[in-house]
């Protein structure tokens, strides 16, 4: 795997963040609270143990929304960009907004997750592995 650093930040600029490759996991979320969160069919993350994610500048900016009582989502106070999540599930790690980070990373998108909650209005036709059911994680037929 690739090894350096990416960054990103938010579309007005205001928060600016470092990540230190390699990356866990890069996956498209169709759950319905990731789609109502940022406004899209769905989101794709990127997975980072927290050590390697560091916010260089406009923490005074970020703001936090538990999203559910085991997890919270972080935005640009000014600019309303979905930036990152952090949930009990996943101890130890931030989910950075794909979209959000500049450039290349180490890898492409691997799977759908939570493709049994997905949208019927926005088509996917790729190959990637389209995982779901009750824990969003688990192999489901071809569709």
């Amino acid at each position: 795997m690739a090894l350096g650093t990416v960054s990103g930040g938010c579309a007005c600029g205001a928060i600016h963040f470092e990540i230190d490759l390699p990356t866990r996991f890069c996956a498209h979320c169709h759950c319905s609270m990731c789609r109502r969160a940022h406004g899209a069919a769905f989101v794709t993350w990127v997975g980072v143990p927290n050590a390697q994610f560091r916010l260089l500048g406009g923490t005074e900016k970020l703001r936090r929304h538990a999203s559910s009582s085991t997890a919270r989502r972080s935005f640009c106070g000014e600019c309303g960009s979905m930036l990152l999540f952090e949930g009990e599930r996943w101890p130890g790690e931030t989910h950075v907004a794909r979209a959000a980070i500049s450039g290349e990373i180490d890898r492409v998108p691997q799977a759908h997750v939570f493709w049994s909650d997905r949208v019927t209005w926005a088509a996917v036709h790729d190959e990637l592995p389209k995982l779901g059911g009750q824990t969003g994680v688990e192999p489901i037929s071809r569709e």
